[in-house]
């Protein structure tokens, strides 16, 4: 490895914790970019961090948030870059005031979450952590499933993981229903889905799959009543997309069958989520937030996260940008 200087070096700050932790040894491929990387605390705890900001040229930001107090900890950052493709945690508006760039991983991690959102899908409808239950608890007892591909299945939301999830479908033969007023819907039915308002796809679906931003409220007490009896509700997007409470009391009267997420509202901080109640756990799965977690997904988003940071700390434009919303400017 050629040998730089230490003011040649710009410092990296990366505080996602998988972070060059698949195949690719991204600590190397910044290193041979002459730059250094420093770790910090996922968390994003100011306090924590204030010290490792106050010299970071670069921070590649995982879940936490990146709030104006943290960039103003930071005087020599030049970018942010997200690892991830959600945004919501970042102040870009108080990035744009400091001339700090924004950039996230589009598309990275998207077949990753497909593939879990499916997943789930066959594992509630088929009772699969329940059967293991059982089955290490001495009762074979059956419980009666149904099969994906004689679903109807709604996605809400219909970027690059719900047309991930339609393909995916596609191979079991299910009527595929899609929900995204900002996707055109000629290109929905390009990709075998049927383009509906959200309100029909909820009041139709048997299996409904959330890919939406989170900050909104999809899912509350009124729009359950609408469903169909039985219904699977799949969220492997933003806790907050659903009222937790409002999908416990459905789960208890029948309105939903059951409930499989990759996030709860708050996350690890959600011991107290009401899905987590004892008299749920038959009907209700929850992941931590794996649904990213694979090998190809580690790699792409550390990837295009450093290639976006060494493009900007050698003065070149990210491939990357997120785009500051109008409201904010």
């Amino acid at each position: 490895m050629v040998r730089r200087t230490a003011a040649l070096m710009g410092v990296i700050l990366v505080t996602s914790r998988s972070f060059s932790d698949g195949d690719l040894d991204l600590v190397e491929r910044a290193a041979r970019a002459g730059h250094r990387i420093l770790r910090g605390p996922a968390h994003h705890d100011l306090d924590e961090l204030r010290s490792l900001l106050h010299g970071a040229d670069a921070w590649i930001a995982g879940t936490g948030p990146v709030t104006e107090a943290h960039l103003a900890a930071a005087p020599k950052l030049k970018v942010v870059a997200r690892y991830g493709v959600g945004t919501e945690a970042v102040d870009l508006a108080a990035a744009r005031e400091r001339g700090i760039p924004v950039t996230n991983t589009p598309g990275a991690n998207a077949d990753a979450v497909a593939d879990h959102a499916v997943g789930l899908m066959l594992a509630a409808l088929r009772f699969v952590p329940d059967g293991d239950r059982r089955v290490r608890a001495g009762d074979w007892g059956v419980r009666r499933g149904r099969e994906l591909g004689a679903a109807t299945v709604g996605i809400v939301g219909f970027g690059r993981i719900g047309q991930g999830v339609a393909r995916r479908l596609s191979g079991f033969g299910s009527r595929v229903l899609a929900a995204d007023p900002f996707f055109p819907v000629e290109l929905v039915r390009a990709q075998g889905a049927e383009p509906v308002p959200l309100d029909e796809l909820f009041r139709a679906a048997d299996v409904i799959t959330l890919h939406a931003p989170g900050g909104q409220r999809l899912v509350d007490a009124e729009r359950l009543a609408d469903m169909r009896r039985g219904t699977v509700l799949v969220n492997t997007a933003r806790g907050d997309l659903v009222d937790e409470q409002a999908v416990a009391e459905a789960l208890r009267d029948g309105t939903l069958a059951g409930y499989a997420a990759d996030t709860l509202d708050g996350d690890t901080a959600a011991h107290d989520s009401p899905l987590l109640a004892a008299d749920l756990v038959d009907r209700v799965i929850v992941t931590p937030h794996l649904g990213a977690q694979t090998t190809q997904a580690v790699d792409n988003m550390g990837s295009l996260s450093l290639d976006d940071v060494i493009a900007v700390l050698r003065g070149a434009e990210p491939a990357h940008p997120v785009p500051v919303p109008q409201e904010m400017r």
